[in-house]
């Protein structure tokens, strides 16, 4: 379905130099002299980049429809991770390069969200908290508190965060998977 940047809303994934770019954010400029131009800022739906773009008020593009599906994470064997759908039960086998920096993220048993652009996955997304056992860290001594430092923690799924000096292998930890950061432990 064609829009043109009258059609322009926040969220809105479109196709452009054959790359698929969500809306960001928008604005419409009448200058006083010549034609009248979107400002725009718009996410690369793959990598995450953002960049400026400018276009010529009336410019068509390619609206795209996204669509997020809940599928819970099964195992992998290394070079393939494995989902299933929630609701059909059918099970998706996913290549370890798709799925990429989340693999460090995903426990078995939890959901993840795919998303979709018509047929093509575009990328997974773990939950936005998780709970996982600290497998390796070095233990804290009395009086390392004091500071407030933190030291690295392994943790079951092969993911390295920075947790508090009290936290000691075998501990739950609840940590936000958007930028890895130790939240609380469980």
């Amino acid at each position: 379905m064609a829009i043109s940047t009258a059609d322009f809303k926040n969220g809105i994934c479109i196709e452009y130099n054959d790359k698929l770019w969500t809306i960001v954010e928008f604005q419409h400029v009448k200058p006083g002299k010549g034609g009248a131009f979107v400002r725009t800022k718009l996410r690369d739906v793959r990598t995450g980049r953002i960049v400026d773009n400018t276009f010529n008020s009336g410019t068509k593009f390619e609206q795209v429809r996204l669509e997020n599906k809940t599928m819970q994470y099964l195992y992998n064997d290394g070079s393939t991770y494995y989902f299933m759908d929630n609701e059909s039960y059918e099970q998706v086998d996913i290549a370890a390069e798709v799925v990429g920096g989340a693999a460090q993220w995903l426990k078995e048993n939890d959901d993840a969200t795919l998303l979709y652009a018509g047929e093509e996955l575009i990328s997974i997304e773990p939950q936005m908290f998780v709970e996982l056992e600290v497998t390796e860290t070095d233990p804290g001594f009395k009086g390392d508190t004091v500071q407030g430092g933190t030291k690295p923690a392994t943790l079951e799924t092969g993911a390295t965060v920075q947790v508090p000096m009290f936290i000691n292998t075998g501990d739950k930890l609840q940590v936000d998977t958007r930028d890895g950061r130790f939240i609380k432990r469980v």
